[in-house]
């Protein structure tokens, strides 16, 4: 049998069946359409995943005080900025050392402004070589500010949302957020704490939903705002009591993912012999996040992608089914075809056409359900991009394959049929 026959045939059946034909397809249709949309997420998971490493840095290590029910034994002041300045003198070639502390619910005093909830960290100039997503009006902090201790600080702006999920509705702007819109903080005199700080900077970070930092803890989410200062400056005006020194966390690049094992152990020896042996800290390396991040969205797409195949499966099954009732419908038509010279082989194909050619057809319809689908949700949905042709077509093959498979028994079957007697079949 000629292909452009069989397709004129298979056409011509499902043509006059159309009912029928729309619901042997339909589960087909929607698992396509689950499929294209997974796709749509997984790349845009992996693209954001990717610009996220891209300034996170991949040899990054987080070396950070332990906590959770550790008990110091007394040897050691714990992790402290002087940690952070050892390192770098020992390691002059690392691409960043940057130590990082913090202290919550300071209260803030500009004018008639008055709040107790505002995040004060203290940092070094290198805290801007890595996950630097930031607009500057103003300036940042320098060395000098480092050295001197100087009183100045860096105002941290929420970026909002360019638009605003419906989910985000129900949480309401942050302090800073309305403090910002309606003054302008820069070169004013503020109060942290019992201290006159001058703003010199004001940082504002990009919209949420298109912040390519989605798998870390950025600042700036806390409930009043968040500002920086250099960490001598911390040291002297806003540390906790016990020892002023202490730190949160030194965050260490050492360029190249390669190196990273190499300089994790390097800092540890160093630290274990500043801590007088006491195991006070821990590092972690960036690849940890990395590949468990990286677990999560293969074990995500699994799931989505089992829910579309269980649904094309469910479709082939409602195929087989529809041409094993058809073959009963049309054992007179294949007795006149077997009459005429058809092979046994002829009656497979043409079954086998019919049922790859409904396959597609839902495909067709799953493929264009799913690219509107992604096409509005897209601009509007973080994590999501535009699905590309390649993914459509394996979707698609993915379904007349499944369509193809399924209707290989029911067409076996017909081919088994004893001419003379499907001659006689009423």
């Amino acid at each position: 049998m000629r292909v452009a026959e069989a397709l004129r045939t298979a056409g011509l059946e499902l043509a006059s069946h159309k009912v029928r034909s729309v619901l042997s397809c339909f589960s087909i249709s929607i698992g396509v359409a689950a499929m294209v949309f997974t796709f749509s997420q997984i790349e845009g998971l992996h693209k954001r995943f990717q610009d996220a490493i891209t300034l996170t840095g991949p040899g990054r290590l987080f070396v950070s005080a332990k906590w959770g029910g550790y008990v110091s034994r007394g040897l050691s002041k714990g992790l402290t900025w002087q940690d952070a300045e050892h390192i770098r003198s020992a390691m002059p070639e690392l691409y960043m050392v940057s130590p990082v502390v913090s202290r919550g619910r300071v209260r803030l005093e500009a004018g008639d402004i008055k709040n107790d909830d505002i995040q004060a960290v203290g940092i070094t100039p290198e805290w801007r070589l890595r996950d630097w997503v930031y607009k500057v009006r103003g300036r940042f902090l320098n060395e000098g500010d480092v050295r001197a201790s100087a009183r100045v600080c860096v105002v941290l702006q929420p970026g909002g949302w360019i638009k605003k999920p419906f989910w985000a509705r129900f949480f309401p702007e942050t302090s800073m957020q309305k403090i910002l819109k309606h003054r302008d903080l820069l070169g004013r005199r503020i109060r942290l704490g019992d201290h006159l700080f001058t703003v010199v900077g004001i940082l504002v970070a990009p919209p949420r939903d298109k912040d390519p930092r989605w798998f870390n803890i950025g600042f700036g989410r806390s409930g009043g705002g968040t500002i920086f200062v250099p960490i001598t400056a911390f040291r002297q005006c806003l540390g906790s009591g016990g020892n002023p020194d202490r730190v949160n966390q030194i965050n260490v690049d050492a360029g190249e993912e390669s190196k990273a094992g190499l300089y994790k152990r390097r800092i540890e020896a160093l630290l274990k012999i500043r801590h007088r042996g006491e195991p006070d800290f821990e590092i972690r390396d960036f690849r940890e996040f990395y590949e468990g991040a990286t677990r999560r969205i293969r074990e995500w797409a699994l799931a989505i992608a089992v829910i579309g195949i269980v649904a094309i499966l469910a479709g082939g099954i409602g195929i087989m089914n529809v041409t094993l009732a058809t073959i009963f419908s049309r054992v007179r038509e294949i007795g006149i075809r077997r009459a005429l010279g058809a092979t046994r082989r002829d009656i497979v194909a043409q079954f086998l056409v019919e049922a790859t050619l409904l396959g597609l057809l839902g495909g067709g319809a799953g493929a264009g359900l799913g690219i509107a689908a992604v096409t509005y949700l897209a601009p509007r949905a973080d994590r999501m991009e535009q699905i590309s042709a390649a993914h459509v077509a394996a979707a698609m093959a993915l379904a007349a394959a499944t369509a193809f498979l399924f209707a290989l028994y029911p067409a076996y079957q017909a081919a088994k049929l004893d001419p003379i007697e499907s001659l006689h079949y009423e």
